[in-house]
C-alpha cells in the first residue's frame, strides 16, 4: 500500500534571487527540465546538466557551451560547489536522494516529484520590461499557476513598463 501524499505548505517566503555568475545543477533532462534550465539561463546562472539523454533542445545548449551536459546518471557528490540544484528525472526515489544530498549541504533544491522533497518551487512568472510578477500554488497545481500567468499577461500591458520608467526617474530626481 503506498504511503498518502505529504501535505504542501503554502506558507512560503517569496524572493527573487541573483543567481549571476552562480552554479546549478540540473539532475535530469525531460522537457520540464528544460523550462527550467532556460529560466536559470535568463537569470544568468553556470548551469550543469547531469542525465544519460537530452531532450534536443538541452543537446543545442550544451554544443554551444551554454550549458555543461554530463552524460551519466546523478551521483553523490554532484552537488558539490553548487548554489542550487533541480531535481528533474522521473525516478522519485532518486529526486529524494537528490534533494537530501542538496538539504545537507544547505542548499536550494526544487524537486518535480515530489515537490514537498525540495525546499523551493519555481513560480509562474508574468515579466513586462522591469516588472516581475511571480504566481505560485505552493506545487499543489502548476497547471492553475500558469493559467494565472496568462491571464495576467493578457492584463498587464505594455504601458506598465513605461510607467515604471517614468516613476523610477521620478524617484530619482526626489532623491537628488
Amino acid at each position: 500500500m503506498a504511503s498518502p501524499p505529504q501535505p504542501i505548505s503554502l506558507m512560503r517566503y517569496p524572493l527573487f534571487l541573483d543567481l549571476t555568475n552562480q552554479s546549478a545543477v540540473v539532475i535530469g533532462a525531460g522537457s520540464v527540465a528544460a523550462r527550467k534550465i532556460r529560466t536559470l539561463l535568463r537569470a544568468e546562472a553556470v548551469v550543469t546538466v547531469i542525465s544519460p539523454q537530452v531532450t534536443q533542445s538541452i543537446r543545442r545548449l550544451a554544443q554551444t557551451k551554454r550549458v555543461r551536459w554530463v552524460r551519466r546518471r546523478y551521483r553523490q557528490g554532484d552537488l558539490r560547489g553548487a548554489r542550487l540544484a533541480i531535481a528533474a528525472t522521473d525516478d522519485l526515489a532518486v529526486n529524494q536522494i537528490i534533494c537530501a544530498e542538496a538539504k545537507r549541504r544547505k542548499l536550494l533544491v526544487n524537486c518535480i516529484v515530489p515537490p514537498s522533497a525540495g525546499n523551493f518551487f519555481v513560480p509562474s512568472l508574468v515579466r513586462r520590461g522591469g516588472i516581475s510578477l511571480a504566481i505560485s500554488t505552493g506545487g499543489a497545481s502548476p497547471a492553475f499557476a500558469k493559467r494565472l500567468r496568462r491571464d495576467l499577461e493578457h492584463f498587464l500591458g505594455d504601458e506598465y513598463p513605461r510607467l515604471l520608467k517614468a516613476m523610477s526617474a521620478a524617484r530619482r530626481a526626489k532623491k537628488a
